[in-house]
C-alpha cells in the first residue's frame, strides 16, 4: 500500500485486558468489499498458560494469518484425530466442531468471508474445502505468503486492516470466478430464515431448478442446500442457547426443529456435546477473549478448562 494512504476499513470495536495480556480488535472492510467480506478480527495474547477453544460451525469461510506462534487445530471429535499446527489457514464451511490450541502467545488477523465471496476470491470449488482446513498457499500460491509477510511487517491494526482491504480487492479483481446472482440470493434467503426454508421453496425463490441450485451450492458454497440449512439452523440454536436461559424445548421450536430430540441430535453432531453441556461450558468460560466471538452477533466459541503447553 502506498505510504500515506489512509486506512480503508473502519474499526468496529476493541476489547483489551487492563493488564495488557490480550486484546481483540474488529473492523469492517472497505465498502467495495461488502457484503461478501464480512469482517476482520485482530487478536493478540500473551498469557502465562495455553488455552484450548471449541469452535463451532458458523456458516463462514475463515482465512487466518498467525503472526507469532502456530495454532494447533483438531477437526472433529474422533479421539485419534491429529492436532496439526497452522501458521496460516483457510477453513471452508464446517459441519463439525474444531478445537484450537495454543501455548499462550498469539498474534494475528482473521478474515471472515461469505462462502460465495470466498469462491470469487479463490476461484476454486468450495466443495473441496468443506469440512477441511488447508494452508491458503495451496490455492493462492506465493500471494498468500507475501500477504503474511506484509501483515507481519505492518505496524498497528489499522495498517493491517487497510492492507487486507487492498489485497482482497486485488485478488477479487484478478479472479475470473464470480458467484451467480441466483446463488447469492438463495444464500441470503437461507440466512434470513435461519436455515428454515425448504429446498424446494429456496429453488423457487432463486428462479432455478432444484438440481441446478444444488450444483451451485456445492460449487460456490461448499455444501448442499439441505446441509447448509442444517448448519444455519444449528447456528441459530447456538446463539439462543449460549445467550439465554430459554428452555431447550422452546429453542427447538424457535429454530424450526421438529422437536427437542431432533435439535439434540444435530447439536451433538455439530458441537460434540449436548445443548445443556454447551450452555454450562459457555457460562463457565473465563472472562476476556472467550466472550469476543469470532463472528459479530453470533456465539461461535468456548474456552475449555483444560489448558495446553504446546511449543
Amino acid at each position: 500500500m502506498p505510504s500515506g494512504t489512509p486506512p480503508l476499513s473502519r474499526a468496529l470495536a476493541s476489547d483489551a485486558c487492563p493488564h495488557g495480556t490480550w486484546e481483540v480488535v474488529r473492523a469492517l472492510p472497505h465498502p467495495r468489499l461488502r457484503p461478501g467480506v464480512l469482517g476482520y478480527r485482530g487478536y493478540r495474547m500473551d498469557l502465562a498458560h495455553g488455552r484450548r477453544r471449541l469452535e463451532l460451525p458458523d456458516g463462514c469461510v475463515s482465512l487466518v494469518f498467525n503472526l507469532a506462534d502456530p495454532v494447533w487445530v483438531t477437526l472433529g471429535t474422533r479421539h485419534d484425530a491429529p492436532a496439526l499446527p497452522y501458521t496460516t489457514l483457510l477453513s471452508g464451511l464446517q459441519t463439525r466442531p474444531t478445537f484450537g490450541e495454543h501455548a499462550g502467545r498469539m498474534e494475528g488477523v482473521e478474515v471472515l468471508l461469505a462462502p460465495w465471496e470466498a469462491f470469487g476470491i479463490l476461484g476454486h470449488p468450495m466443495a473441496d474445502l468443506a469440512d477441511r482446513m488447508t494452508d491458503p498457499a495451496a490455492l493462492l500460491g506465493a500471494r498468500a505468503d507475501l500477504l503474511a509477510e506484509a501483515l507481519h511487517e505492518a505496524t498497528g491494526w489499522p495498517a493491517r486492516f487497510a492492507l487486507l482491504d487492498d489485497t482482497l480487492h486485488t485478488w477479487a479483481e484478478a479472479t475470473p470466478a464470480r458467484a451467480a446472482d441466483p446463488l447469492r440470493h438463495a444464500w441470503s434467503e437461507l440466512l434470513r430464515s435461519g436455515g428454515g426454508l425448504p429446498v424446494g421453496e429456496l429453488a423457487l425463490r432463486s428462479g432455478r431448478g432444484t438440481r441446478r441450485l444444488e450444483y451451485l451450492f456445492r460449487e460456490q458454497i461448499g455444501l448442499t442446500p439441505k446441509t447448509a440449512a442444517r448448519v444455519l439452523r444449528f447456528r441459530h440454536a447456538v446463539r439462543l442457547i449460549g445467550r439465554s436461559a430459554q428452555p431447550l424445548v422452546d429453542v427447538a421450536a424457535a429454530c424450526g426443529f421438529s422437536d427437542q430430540a431432533h435439535m439434540n441430535r444435530d447439536f451433538t453432531a455439530m458441537s460434540g456435546r449436548s445443548p445443556l453441556r454447551f450452555r454450562r461450558e459457555r457460562a463457565a468460560s473465563p472472562p476476556g477473549p472467550a466472550w469476543v466471538d469470532r463472528v459479530t452477533g453470533q456465539v461461535t466459541s468456548v474456552v475449555l478448562p483444560d489448558s495446553v503447553s504446546r511449543s
